[in-house]
Formats: C-alpha cells, sequence, structure tokens
C-alpha cells in the first residue's frame, strides 16, 4: 500500500454542506411572519400605552407652545407699547433750563424797617442750582434717603418696587398706598405731573392738581415707566437730579433746596453742612410735617435718621457722623423767630394782589415792621396771660404797635400764631364795641369847637327821649354821680353821663364826623348812644386814631408796605413816604387832648398803665356786659393799642380795660422802650391855657329852677350849651 504512491489526504473535517438560503416565497414569507410574533405583541401594547401618554404630552406640548408664543407676542406688545410711549414722552420733553422752575405762582420776600428778611409768602424760589455745585454732602444726603441705587438704575428699580409692595401689604395697605419704590427719576415724573401742564380752567385749584400729580395708582405707575425712561434717555443723571434738587416742594412756600437752605438756615444751599443737609433732605418724605418752623424737635429727629443712613451707606465716616449727631441744625435768627406773621398777612392784602396775594413774579417788599419790638410785644402777652389767666382759658388778645405817622411797626392778631398764612387776624379782621376808648372823640369835637378842658359838665342823672324808642337812661360804671366837674375829671374817671351831655351839645354828626376823619371807618351809630362806643370798629383803625391824636390832630392812615419791587430791578413799583392825612382838629385842641388823656393814667381808670419816668396819655374801653377790653395809649414815641375778649362775644369775667389791657400794654411799653430815653408828651396843662376872660353875669335862676349852674373855675359855656340843647332840643328837663 505503501508503494502505491498515492498521497494520503489531510487530515482535516470534512466540509458541512451549507444551507441554502429559502427561496423567495411563500415560504420565506411564513417565515418571516412567524419569527417577530412575540415582538409583534410586545409594540402593539407598548403603542397602546404611549398612545396615551404620547396624547397628553403632545397636549401639554401645544399648550405650553401656545402659552410661550403668547407670552412672547405679549411682552413683544409691552414693550413696543413701552417703547412707543418712551419715543413720545422723549419727543415732548423741553431743554433742561426750561425744567428748572415749574412754579406758577411767583414768591414775596418781606424786609423789614431794617431791610432784613422776616417772612416769606408765595413760592418762594431761591434760584437755579445745579447738581455738580451745590454742597456735595446734600448731594449725598438726597441720594442716600430717596434712592441709593440713583447712579446705577434706568429709570425705574423693580426691587424697590417689589419691596414697596410688600412692605404696603404687610401694614394693611393697598399694594401701591403709603410707600411708592420711586426712583429719583419717577420722582421727577411726578413733580412734572408726566408732562401735563398745569391749567387754571381745567382744575379747581393748583393744591388738586398736584394731589392728582401724585396718586399712587398702578395706571400711574405704569405711565411713569416710560416717563422715567424718557427722562434717563433724554438727560444725564446729574440732570435729572438737579431738576430735583430745584423743583421738590420743602415746606414754609419753599420750592427747591436753594430756597429752603435761604428760608430755614439763611444760607446758599452749596454751603448748608451735615446736619443742615440731613434736614433738608429729611423734608422730603412729608415737607409741613417736618418743617424746622413748625417743630423744630420733629425736624432734628428727622435728620438724625437721615444721617444714620448716610453713616451705613458710607457717606460718613464714624467720625463725621458723631459730630454730625451731636450738633444738630438749627434754624437762622429770622426763621427761628417767625415774627411777623399776622404782619406779613396784612400787607400782603394791603398791597396789589397782582405784586402780592397773586404774582407770578418773584416780589421784594420793605415794609414798616421792627422784628425786636414785634418780638416783646409777643413775650409780654405770653409773660401777662401765662400768668393771670386761668388754664385752658380761651379768652383772646391782639395788640397793634405804631408811630405817629401810622407807620405800623408790631402787630399780633392772637394769642397763638403757628406761622400758617391766613390765619384769623384779630387786629384787623375782628369789629367789636369800643366802649369807653371812643370818648376821646366826643372830647375832641368839643375842644375843636371852642370848650377848654378845663370847662365843667354836670355828671348827673340823665334821661333823653329817642323818637321810635322812647327813653334811654345812661349810667356810669360805678353808679354815682360827682356833680359839676371839669372835662378833665370826666374823661380820666370816663364818666358816662358828661359823655353824653357833651355829645349831645356838640351834636352827633360832627362827633361823627370827627371820628372818621381820625380813620375809624367803621359804620357809627347814629343814636346819642354814640358817645359810649356802642359803634364797632377793628383795632388797627382805633390805634391809627390815637396816633392822629398825638402827632398834634392830623388823621393817619396805617401802613406796612413802604416799597415794593421786582427782583433784579433797581426802580420800585410803587412805594409810599408815610400816612399822614388832613388836619382834623388844631393843634391846641389836640395838646389839651393829650393833657386829659394824660390824666386818664395819671389818676384815672388807666393807672395800671403808668411807665415809670415816662409820660403817658391813653383811653380804657370797657364795652355792655364786658365782652371788649381795651385799652390804647401813647407816649412821645409809640402808640400801642391792646383788645382782649372772646371769640364768640362770651363775657370777660372781671375783666376791665383798664385791668388785663392796661397790664398788658405797660408790659409792652417797658420793652419797647427799654433803650430809649424819656421824651415828654406834647401837651399843654391847664396852666398854660390862655387866661379866660372875666364871665358876663348871668341873670338869677327863675324862681323853682334849680339846674347846675357853672362852677367857680370855669366859664360855664359846657353847661350853657348843654342845657340849651337838653332843654330847647330834646324837650328833656335836667
Amino acid at each position: 500500500m505503501s508503494g502505491t504512491g498515492r498521497k494520503r489526504p489531510p487530515l482535516v473535517a470534512d466540509k458541512r454542506p451549507r444551507k441554502k438560503a429559502p427561496a423567495k416565497g411563500k415560504a420565506g414569507a411564513r417565515s418571516k411572519a412567524k419569527a417577530p410574533a412575540k415582538s409583534r405583541r410586545g409594540r402593539k401594547s407598548a403603542g397602546k400605552r404611549g398612545g396615551i401618554v404620547g396624547f397628553f404630552r403632545r397636549i401639554v406640548a401645544w399648550i405650553l407652545r401656545i402659552v410661550l408664543r403668547t407670552a412672547f407676542a405679549g411682552i413683544a406688545v409691552v414693550l413696543l407699547l413701552i417703547g412707543t410711549a418712551t419715543y413720545y414722552f422723549h419727543s415732548q420733553l423741553p431743554p433742561l433750563n426750561e425744567m428748572i422752575d415749574g412754579r406758577t405762582r411767583g414768591s414775596v420776600t418781606l424786609l423789614d424797617r431794617h431791610g432784613d428778611v422776616f417772612a416769606w409768602r408765595g413760592e418762594q424760589f431761591g434760584g437755579k442750582i445745579d447738581a455738580q455745585a451745590i454742597s456735595p454732602i446734600l448731594k449725598d444726603a438726597v441720594v442716600a434717603t430717596e434712592d441709593k441705587r440713583f447712579y446705577r438704575h434706568f429709570g425705574v428699580s423693580p426691587r424697590g418696587i417689589a419691596g414697596a409692595i410688600a412692605i404696603n401689604l404687610r401694614e394693611g395697605r393697598s399694594p401701591f398706598s403709603g410707600h411708592g419704590g420711586s426712583t429719583i427719576t419717577q420722582q421727577v415724573a411726578k413733580l412734572l405731573c408726566l408732562g401735563t401742564p398745569y391749567d387754571p380752567d381745567e382744575w379747581e385749584s393748583k393744591t388738586a392738581y398736584e394731589a392728582d400729580c401724585r396718586r399712587g395708582t398702578m395706571w400711574r405707575k405704569i405711565k411713569e415707566m416710560p416717563y422715567a425712561f424718557a427722562l434717563e434717555w433724554k438727560y444725564s443723571k446729574d440732570e435729572i437730579l438737579s431738576i430735583y434738587l430745584n423743583r421738590a416742594y420743602l415746606g414754609a412756600g419753599a420750592h427747591g433746596f436753594e430756597a429752603a437752605a435761604q428760608r430755614y438756615f439763611g444760607k446758599s444751599a452749596a454751603e448748608v453742612n451735615a446736619p443742615e443737609a440731613a434736614m433738608l433732605a429729611g423734608l422730603l418724605t412729608a415737607p409741613s410735617r417736618f418743617a424746622p418752623t413748625n417743630n423744630l424737635q420733629r425736624a432734628q429727629d428727622r435728620a438724625a435718621v437721615v444721617l444714620a443712613l448716610m453713616h451705613d451707606q458710607g457717606y460718613l465716616n464714624d467720625r463725621e457722623y458723631a459730630h454730625a449727631s451731636g450738633a444738630p441744625a438749627e434754624l437762622s435768627a429770622a426763621a427761628e423767630a417767625r415774627a411777623g406773621g399776622y404782619f406779613a398777612d396784612w400787607v400782603m392784602d394791603s398791597g396789589p394782589g397782582f405784586l402780592t396775594r397773586e404774582t407770578t413774579e418773584d416780589v421784594v417788599i420793605r415794609t414798616t415792621f421792627d422784628q425786636r419790638i414785634q418780638t416783646v410785644a409777643e413775650e409780654a402777652l405770653r409773660a401777662v396771660l401765662d400768668e393771670k389767666l386761668k388754664e385752658g382759658s380761651k379768652a383772646q388778645a391782639a395788640i397793634v404797635i405804631m408811630s405817629a405817622d401810622g407807620a405800623v411797626r408790631a402787630m399780633v392778631g392772637g394769642r397763638r400764631f403757628k406761622g400758617i398764612a391766613g390765619q384769623f387776624n384779630r387786629a384787623i379782621m375782628a369789629k367789636r364795641q369800643t366802649g369807653s376808648a371812643f370818648k376821646p372823640f366826643v372830647y375832641a369835637t368839643a375842644l375843636e369847637l371852642g370848650w377848654r378842658m378845663d370847662d365843667t359838665v354836670m355828671d348827673a342823672p340823665l334821661t333823653i327821649n329817642i323818637p321810635g324808642s322812647g327813653p334811654w337812661s345812661p349810667k356810669n360804671y360805678t353808679r354815682d354821680y360827682l356833680g359839676e366837674i371839669t372835662l378833665i375829671e370826666a374823661l380820666a374817671r370816663s364818666i358816662n353821663t358828661a359823655a353824653v351831655r357833651v355829645s349831645e351839645a356838640v351834636g352827633r354828626d360832627k362827633v361823627r364826623t370827627v371820628a372818621e376823619d381820625f380813620g375809624i371807618a367803621s359804620d357809627l351809630a347814629v343814636g346819642p348812644a354814640l358817645a359810649l362806643g356802642t359803634s364797632e370798629s377793628t383795632l388797627l383803625e382805633m390805634t391809627g386814631a390815637f396816633a392822629g391824636i398825638l402827632n398834634g390832630g392830623s388823621s393817619v392812615t396805617p401802613y406796612g408796605l413802604v416799597e415794593l419791587r421786582l427782583i433784579g430791578d433797581d426802580a420800585p413799583l410803587m412805594d409810599k413816604a408815610g400816612g399822614l392825612g388832613e388836619r382834623v382838629i388844631s393843634q391846641q385842641a389836640a395838646r389839651q387832648l393829650v393833657y386829659m388823656m394824660n390824666q386818664v393814667v395819671a389818676r384815672g381808670t388807666g393807672g395800671r398803665a403808668r411807665l415809670p419816668g415816662r409820660e403817658v396819655a391813653g383811653k380804657t374801653g370797657t364795652t355792655q356786659a364786658a365782652r371788649d377790653a381795651w385799652f390804647l395809649g401813647f407816649t412821645a414815641d409809640y402808640v400801642a393799642g391792646v383788645w382782649m375778649g372772646y371769640d364768640d362775644n362770651t363775657p370777660l369775667s372781671g375783666v376791665t380795660g383798664g385791668g388785663l389791657p392796661a397790664e398788658i400794654w405797660r408790659e409792652v411799653m417797658l420793652r419797647v422802650h427799654a433803650d430809649l430815653p424819656a421824651r415828654p408828651l406834647p401837651m399843654i396843662t391847664p396852666g398854660q391855657l390862655t387866661p379866660r376872660r372875666a364871665p358876663t353875669p348871668e341873670p338869677a335862676p327863675p324862681a323853682g329852677d334849680t339846674r347846675p349852674r357853672p362852677g367857680n373855675g370855669g366859664s360855664g359855656t359846657a353847661d350853657r350849651i348843654i342845657r340849651d340843647v337838653l332843654d330847647n332840643i330834646l324837650g328833656v328837663p335836667q
């Protein structure tokens, strides 16, 4: 077998035959269909589950797409609206210099007789200031207080608004009531009233217009946003701050920080220190409430809060904060005095309205006012009434002090003046019965007609028949009768029957004429009670009438305005040289009357008004049921009038003109004359009168005639005239 030569086959396994691929056809289809049977069932089950979940997924996805598309569309619309509104507001914004002074009224600055400012009225504007030119500490105080992110936001602070809403809701208010979260830019938008100018025909008042501009509604907030964006687009940050610093109201009529700095501290806004800056910035929250002229302590407390904010925000270091906190801001002398509120109101009313109450210009008025006299008058009134009146008493008092030519130096219109313009001024507004304070005009008439102060008149019971009213019998305050007395005694003791007799003798119409010529413009009574002061008058009128007696018998018109001019103008628009008018009585008659009134104080009803070492003349007055009490008098330097009473005409208890009013007058005049040398009154004594001519002998009286005859000391002229009038005209036997 070995030799056959054939090779042996290799030792390998035989190849397995390959399976033929199934033919395409029926068999292959069946094989393919059978193989995935289990998979089909799984897919069918999964499809059922996926279809339900997918359905909901598709619904949610569809809703989300709708919401997102709507949101994006809404945002786009809102942005478009904001952009359009911003562009519109931007196009309407004027140049910066037109935005600085937004007042609709002008200001009135009142100067006293020495040229010092003592009061302001109207809308005070101290002049344009720039954010870069004011005191840096004031700028820091405003930013720290009102908007610490001012230089970082774009006009609106979402964080601030959200925080303000949260605080309002937490405090039980509506979202936009109370805290507003407004930026300084938004506050400027409010000050500008979103570009809507004030129209007096549309609004009831400027106050109503401003209140509407500051309403914190949602719609107002929405409108503020594009306006604030427009402001940020149009102006720089410092320009926006400049608008704010110039337009913000800071109390006491001051618009802008320059006016407020001058009003409260007597200096420019560029010169204020840290405590003053903090006080000014603190006013932004509530200008009237925190105004230092209303309540200095409250203003200082608010300033302390501002200083703490400045310290917390790094504007003040520890040393600066401690120093500022330890030296709170004080008012200037003029602001602290708060003198002349009533006087300022009177001057404003006495000037032309278009240059005072309704001025659109900035006006300066120089006046007759004397701040020292005003201050001592207020102090004297307070001292007497605090000591004499019962606690809680509502009794009122008024004082007027003037020179002999009618220049008013001081005016107190009531016991409590809060520095608010427009309060009831009893010195010029209250018309009250004058009582016996009117009697000097009765005797002035007689003296002008040739009577002498040493003539005699009867103080005895008197009855006058008044047509339509019947008999009238005046009574003396003491209910006593002195018989025959001189005119001097009659006035010194304020004898009613004597005054009526003289008035009836000379003629009521003449008495009325003399009183009116002296300046008593109120309607005067027509009956015989005219002589007893039943007519009404104001304290200012009565004081002015007494000034006419002091100056020698010439009428005066009380005045306070000396010169009025516009700021920046050299020539005054109006001025007044004095208040002297026409002569009413002769100088001889006036000097006799001054002596008679001097005796009222020296030995009569006005004894409590005496001044040591100084001659005084005056007259008391007490009306029926003591509803009014007066004392009016003068020295050689000043005339002063005092009135006391209740606003509701309640009778005074135990008060007469010779009591509290005379005491107040004395305390006032002691202080007014503290540094003045004593000067004599312009009067003549009875011994200086021209000697009388020997009286003509009279026939003996008829039998049974018991009427009083002239006394030894007088000519009897007064008594004869009185007898003739009463017998022949009135038909009333005496």
